[in-house]
């Protein structure tokens, strides 16, 4: 899932906390907190609670940025700082570039109207109301004329896969029906930046996948800014293009999926991670190597033999101009065709004895297909260009974690 090429952040925050007390207890709890004391530790003392302590981080546009710890890490208190639910106790928050502390209320109102959508864990359905006008109803707020809302709220119903539920009422519809719903009323408000709040921690573990994928396939198509709020590191790790980690308040790590779990920022983090399954989190992008020969039309088979014998390799890819696969030239084919002094080596000398994939594929999706030709398996963009190769030996150094028991010694 790709970022905007934007460097101006649509989320900045910056040394954000927040404490749940009042007067001296509070700001005793941010001088122990700056202190390096602990959280149940200032609790103690104070009797106030560290919820958020010096949380810094930017949000590009178009990234799906996903915010996870365990419960009671802070969280869910974090995504409610970010449209100002919550007040925070000192730090600031920017929304492409405006700052949300220097907004009145008018001013505020019409962020949470225009900028910024929510989708909640319990879905927040007026029962009253049709799917269709759940739909609209940000738009009912904004004050959107009626023709145009119920267009969009359409459309948005359209793009979650509910065009034919939208008379139906939420009582009449599954958890994960309900979930979609809500997802199509943020969809149909079309704000800049969408915050999802443990949105499918409620669902079934088949239905909680759906959801995942729909939202996957979505925000592919539809670009959105969306900071997701999740407990479960799995489903971190599928949807985000980064992910902070936090702990009692504090920011742990911050970085993309892969990038966690091949340097953990300290032992929390290691053993958070080490149950992860990688074939899900890791994709071809991740272990893609350079081919090591590619050879080109028009080339002598004797020299392209002997750069295959160099690299103890039985065949090569060969690309036209553009770098598009052609097709494979064979070792044994060279070597006829050496033998037998062919000038060079042309299309009817090719096999198409090669696989291809994308470079997000996960490794899952590419176990079976590594080493089943005498070329690696081929990683290609848009255009059908190569971009490198994903070695079987890759693959499988990937996904060998070293169990997090085992000894230095």
């Amino acid at each position: 899932m790709g970022t905007s090429v934007n460097d101006t952040p649509m989320i900045r925050c910056t040394e954000l906390t927040k404490v749940f007390g009042s007067g001296t207890s509070a700001n005793d709890a941010i001088r122990l907190a700056g202190e390096g004391v602990g959280r149940s530790e200032i609790q103690r003392r104070t009797g106030a609670t560290l919820a958020v302590h010096d949380v810094s981080f930017d949000v590009r546009p178009g990234e799906l940025f996903v915010i996870m710890g365990l419960s009671g890490s802070g969280k869910s208190t974090l995504v409610r700082l970010l449209n100002r639910l919550i007040e925070p106790s000192s730090g600031q928050i920017d929304i492409d570039g405006r700052a949300l502390n220097s907004l009145g209320d008018a001013d505020l109102r019409e962020l949470r109207n225009q900028r910024i959508s929510m989708v909640f864990q319990h879905f927040a359905l007026l029962p009253h109301r049709t799917v269709r006008q759940n739909a609209e109803y940000g738009l009912q707020i904004r004050g959107t004329e009626a023709d145009a809302r119920r267009e969009k709220a359409e459309w948005a119903l359209d793009q979650v896969g509910l065009a034919d539920r939208a008379d139906a009422y939420p009582g009449q519809l599954s958890g994960g029906m309900q979930q979609r719903v809500g997802l199509a009323r943020a969809l149909a408000s079309d704000t800049d930046v969408l915050l999802m709040d443990e949105p499918y921690s409620a669902l079934d573990p088949l239905i909680r996948r759906d959801m995942q994928n729909l939202l996957v396939r979505l925000q592919s198509e539809l670009k959105k800014t969306i900071v997701f709020i999740t407990h479960d590191l799995n489903e971190a790790m599928l949807l985000g293009d980064r992910i902070l980690l936090l702990k009692d308040g504090r920011l742990v790590q911050v970085g993309t999926g892969p990038e966690i779990l091949a340097a953990p920022a300290d032992d929390y983090v290691a053993d958070f991670v080490s149950d992860v399954d990688r074939s899900r989190v890791l994709t071809a992008q991740d272990v893609l190597r350079e081919a090591r020969i590619v050879v080109r039309l028009n080339e002598r088979p004797a020299e392209v033999l002997n750069r295959l014998g160099g690299a103890e390799a039985t065949g090569a890819y060969v690309v036209d101009d553009q770098d598009r696969i052609l097709g494979v030239v064979r070792d044994d084919w060279l070597a006829g065709a050496a033998r037998r002094g062919t000038g060079e080596i042309d299309r009817d000398s090719l096999v198409a004895e090669f696989r291809t994939t994308e470079a997000d594929r996960p490794l899952i999706d590419l176990v079976d297909q590594v080493g089943r030709h005498v070329v690696p398996l081929a990683v290609v963009d848009e255009e059908k260009r190569l971009l490198g190769v994903v070695p079987r030996g890759a693959v499988l150094a990937a996904l060998a974690v070293p169990s997090t028991n085992e000894s230095g010694s």
